[in-house]
């Protein structure tokens, strides 16, 4: 457990904490000591697969301002199955800054129909598996040191890279396997949900400018979290000369729709003790209720003046108009089934022109259903709590 078996292999050097430093600090640690000109980060639960390395010495040694990945295959945690990864897949994120993958558009996949070696140009990485060059790595500011324990800090970086000339890619000949976590092997002083919140309040306050007010509104108990003194990192990006998050958007990730607040309200669907939840679900996935925590992600809907329910992207639709029917996420298509009416004192959510409401009457079995209008049945009845500006 000491690292005494690794520190027999040739070359390797294990440095140990004295006391806990958390992943940012303790990744510099390492960087400062290597010896070699170009640096990669690996997580501990790793396994890497043949000719892994070659392919992404490659990009960076041809220019040192790449920053690049491998495709992060996945290592079952519960009996060490290696399933190799979709290679249509990057990084991304929503306005919760929370991070994603994503499929390449259709067009981006016919370009590498042609030459899958091509590499993979993406907005985010994951964090936990790069290479980079050393020097360079240090004249962009390492990590930002007064990050916690774990989280934020690959959002940090890969907006620093963007904005201050550099970029991230994913290259597909290489390949690493990771065993991903149902949860954390150790605590966080403080709470895992403050932690995240305090590391990803410092990126959001130092890169992205006044787009920020986006992530407080998905986010707003983000807002009560003391991020503590940016000011070394804000003086970091005026050295840089780093671009605007504006130009992150346009440039590197257009995809990323910029919410329209004029013509939409954020907030949450609450019954009881609980709130309308995607539960993590994406294109036609059911829509439930789970403990409400006051933190926007799954929970955050727009009611737009078209009279849609939206998440992200996706709106709350009806299959079909019959009782009994689950609602499901779907693309806003702007159709009669996903325009909803609030009435009896905005408490019920009715479908447009239908007497049908939303129901949570069987949402353990079924998620969330329309049944016929009542206003005296109390899993009919909602109350909507709008976002705080």
């Amino acid at each position: 457990m000491d690292g005494a078996e690794l520190a027999k292999i040739q070359k390797v050097r294990v440095i140990r904490n004295e006391q806990r430093q958390g992943l940012m600090r303790s990744r510099v640690r390492g960087s400062d000591a290597a010896t070699a000109p170009i640096l990669t980060f690996l997580d501990s639960h790793c396994e890497c697969n043949q000719h892994w390395l070659e392919p992404m010495l490659e990009r960076v040694s041809e220019d040192r301002s790449r920053v690049v990945c491998p495709i992060i295959d996945v290592i079952s945690m519960d009996s060490f199955q290696y399933i190799g990864a979709s290679a249509d897949l990057r990084g991304g994120f929503d306005w919760n800054l929370v991070f994603k993958w994503e499929y390449l558009s259709v067009e981006e996949k016919r370009k590498r129909q042609k030459d899958p070696t091509q590499v993979i140009r993406t907005p985010m990485i994951a964090g936990g598996l790069f290479m980079i060059n050393k020097s360079y790595f240090e004249e962009l500011g390492k990590y930002d040191m007064a990050m916690d324990i774990w989280g934020g800090e690959n959002l940090e970086i890969s907006f620093r890279v963007w904005q201050c000339g550099g970029s991230l890619e994913i290259v597909p000949c290489s390949r690493v396997g990771h065993v991903f976590r149902k949860q954390h092997p150790y605590t966080f002083p403080g709470g895992s949900g403050n932690v995240f919140a305090r590391n990803t309040r410092r990126a959001a306050e130092v890169w992205m400018d006044d787009y920020k007010k986006y992530y407080y509104s998905s986010v707003p108990l983000a807002r009560s979290v003391n991020f503590g003194n940016i000011q070394s990192r804000v003086e970091l990006r005026e050295e840089l000369k780093c671009h605007s998050f504006k130009w992150y958007l346009e440039n590197v990730y257009p995809e990323l729709r910029v919410p329209d607040t004029g013509h939409a309200t954020y907030g949450v669907f609450k019954q009881g003790l609980k709130c309308m939840d995607t539960l993590g679900h994406r294109t036609e996935g059911t829509v439930g209720l789970y403990a409400c925590h006051g933190t926007g992600g799954n929970q955050e809907w727009s009611l737009t003046r078209d009279k849609l329910i939206k998440h992200s992207e996706l709106c709350l639709s009806l299959p079909e108009p019959r009782p009994g029917t689950s609602l499901i996420l779907a693309p806003c298509q702007n159709s009669d089934l996903q325009k909803w009416v609030r009435t009896e004192g905005e408490r019920l959510i009715a479908s447009e022109g239908q007497n049908l409401c939303v129901d949570s009457v069987r949402e353990k079995g079924s998620g969330l259903v329309v049944e016929t209008c009542d206003k005296t049945v109390l899993t009919q009845r909602w109350t909507f709590l709008p976002n705080k500006t």
